[in-house]
């Protein structure tokens, strides 16, 4: 999987503004769950809260629901928040050694230049680059659109793992009818 240079990563953004209004996102993180057989001597490392063996991909995902960057192979029983913080990726992100471009000015906005940024759920930690929503009570106007778009641009992660590991598009049709075959269109 080749590393995206700074125009690859500006391109990606602009995916995200255009589709889900959310500009200056680089990507949407996430895990999934992988079930697997127990493997032998492993005790319970590969067992998840679910309740089943699995282990873990977790990936950042575009806004055309195409992976960007993978990390596969942690144990079931470990949380997104440190699959991530152990991984190649974040590593490369805290080191600022991923082509990241410069800030940009935040569309109709009057402030600093904002950095690119990633979307995750709450699972993950806050750092300068990965964002998730505020919390839910009490959210006045401007967090609420807020956390609305930015949750919409984290659903293109949880519609790429639906693509890539069920082989059908994502449950979301009326965000996914511009990538649907037009076979498929007819049953949504």
């Amino acid at each position: 999987m080749p590393e995206p240079e700074a125009e690859d990563w500006i391109r990606i953004a602009e995916g995200f503004h255009v589709n889900a209004h959310f500009p200056n996102c680089i990507g949407a993180l996430d895990g999934k769950h992988i079930r697997d057989k127990k493997p032998p001597h492993s005790g319970s490392q590969y067992y998840n809260y679910k309740q089943y063996f699995s282990v873990i991909l977790m990936a950042l995902a575009d806004s055309t629901y195409k992976f960007i960057i993978v990390d596969i192979g942690a144990y079931g029983s470990t949380a997104d928040a440190r699959i991530f913080s152990s991984s190649r990726m974040c590593e490369r992100l805290q080191a600022n050694q991923l082509a990241l471009p410069e800030p940009r000015m935040l569309p109709r906005s009057a402030g600093p230049p904002a950095l690119f940024v990633i979307v995750a759920d709450e699972g993950f930690a806050l750092t300068p680059h990965v964002m998730w929503p505020f919390p839910r009570c009490n959210l006045g106007d401007s967090r609420s659109i807020f956390n609305y778009r930015l949750s919409r641009a984290h659903q293109y992660v949880e519609c790429a793992f639906g693509t890539h590991t069920s082989g059908e598009y994502c449950c979301h049709p009326y965000r996914c009818r511009r990538t649907m075959p037009p076979w498929l269109l007819k049953h949504v």
